[in-house]
């Protein structure tokens, strides 16, 4: 591999590179190299002498993406509800700008959530990433909990992996499991890739069973936990690594 070619005047030290995108201090990054557990394109490199380009390179330790990008920003946001899924809405409702006003960054939207649906956005300042977890074809899985009126059955999650035809198409999720049943109301959880606007509560309504709340609780790798509605945190390194994994970059 001629970018890794030892001794080269350009690039950064690998294991400077690590220790910067926080995968551990110096020293424990230099014992991962020598231990093989680390991959620049898809190449083992042992030798602790390698210089990269970090905007050039693809990083993994242990078969994970790590982003060596020191200017790269992904934020979670709890998603609230009443919030459209804009920087700024022309109808004065409440939109996303409020939630990242303190970035300078031009950050970018991945996808939306309608307003009614809380949980899990992404914001990035990274355009092609955005586009690739929004689109359909990377295959990017997102996981919803809905909370649908009447006493479901069980069979349901069969139903829903098995597909529900649509106005505009067939739609099938990728995962499915009722999580608790109630007299009048029932908990379901639903995976799925697709991205059409309203898409799980058109769904869950077309086999009769109306969405009363809804939250998306993780999307690709990264899970809601226990941010509030209205929180944001920024994802770190390993975590932009990942995404980037799931979205073939």
């Amino acid at each position: 591999m001629e970018e890794l070619e030892i001794h080269r005047p350009e690039g950064v030290r690998l294991q400077k590179v690590l220790a910067s995108a926080g995968v551990g201090s110096r020293r424990a990054c230099e014992d991962l190299i020598e231990a093989g557990r680390v991959r620049v394109n898809g190449e083992v490199v042992t030798q602790l002498g390698v210089r990269v380009d970090p905007d050039q390179v693809a990083i993994d330790v242990d078969g994970e993406r790590v982003c060596v990008d020191s200017t790269a920003l992904t934020i979670v946001l709890n998603k609230p509800r009443g919030v459209v899924s804009t920087m700024s809405d022309p109808e004065g409702r409440p939109s996303l700008d409020k939630f990242v006003s303190a970035y300078s960054e031009r950050l970018f939207h991945v996808g939306r959530l309608d307003a009614d649906t809380t949980g899990v956005l992404l914001l990035t300042n990274d355009g092609e990433l955005a586009n690739r977890l929004a689109h359909p074809s990377f295959g990017v899985n997102k996981i919803y909990v809905a909370k649908v009126k009447g006493q479901v059955p069980r069979s349901l999650g069969t139903t829903l992996r098995a597909g529900v035809d649509l106005d505009d198409g067939p739609v099938r999720c990728t995962g499915a499991a009722v999580l608790d049943i109630g007299k009048d109301a029932s908990l379901v959880q639903v995976e799925l890739h697709e991205g059409r606007n309203r898409i799980v509560r058109r769904m869950l309504d077309a086999v009769g069973f109306p969405v009363i709340d809804l939250v998306r609780t993780q999307f690709g790798p990264i899970r809601l936990g226990t941010l509030a509605p209205g929180e944001t945190r920024e994802l770190s390194p390993a975590e932009i690594g990942k995404l980037q994994q799931a979205a073939g970059l």
